[in-house]
């Protein structure tokens, strides 16, 4: 059985991560379907007309996660968005496309894929479906509370930082290398 501090700390941590990406889609929606098109797993017209839905269902699933009677649902759905962009990454990276934006920053955050893009998909897709487990009926206390915030900020932190690394830093690490 799933501890429920354990479970909320997971579902209120992607919950966090699918707002802040809505969030982020929706303030330039205009470059996020420039960016979604690009990616040519949908014909170009039909996926710069569909690219609103995408920050749409991230909203969705991320106020659904906290809910208790839409969490399955929205786990599925989260589960399901996450391979999706696991598997869009992953095609592009098999046709070499590897200067493609990812449209996982900010607008002016501009980031090629890569494959530890596709893994950190999968882990976060894997880590979402442990939350279909049966919860353990003990209550919830205070201190759970305390706990999955910690856990939140710890994990948020955690996050950011790899995030950083493997997205900025190590690359341009790379580009000194490779010119020296």
């Amino acid at each position: 059985m799933l501890d429920p501090a354990f479970g909320y700390l997971i579902t209120a941590g992607i919950a966090l991560l699918f707002a802040s990406a809505g969030a982020h889609k929706l303030q330039d929606l205009d470059r996020f379907a420039e960016v979604f098109a690009a990616y040519r797993v949908l014909p170009a017209a039909l996926a710069r007309r569909l690219a609103w839905l995408i920050p749409s269902l991230e909203l969705c699933v991320a106020a659904s996660l906290i809910w208790e009677l839409g969490r399955r649902m929205a786990v599925m759905a989260g589960i399901a968005i996450l391979i999706a962009y696991a598997f869009g990454l992953g095609v592009n990276l098999l046709r070499g496309r590897r200067d493609l934006d990812c449209g996982c920053g900010m607008a002016r955050d501009r980031r090629a894929i890569a494959g530890w893009m596709v893994w950190r998909n999968l882990i976060l897709a894997g880590a979402l479906g442990i939350t279909v487990w049966p919860w353990s009926p003990r209550p919830f206390g205070w201190t759970d509370f305390l706990t999955v915030m910690g856990g939140l900020t710890a994990g948020v932190t955690l996050y950011a930082a790899v995030d950083r690394l493997l997205g900025d830093v190590a690359p341009k690490a790379m580009i000194l290398r490779s010119t020296s």
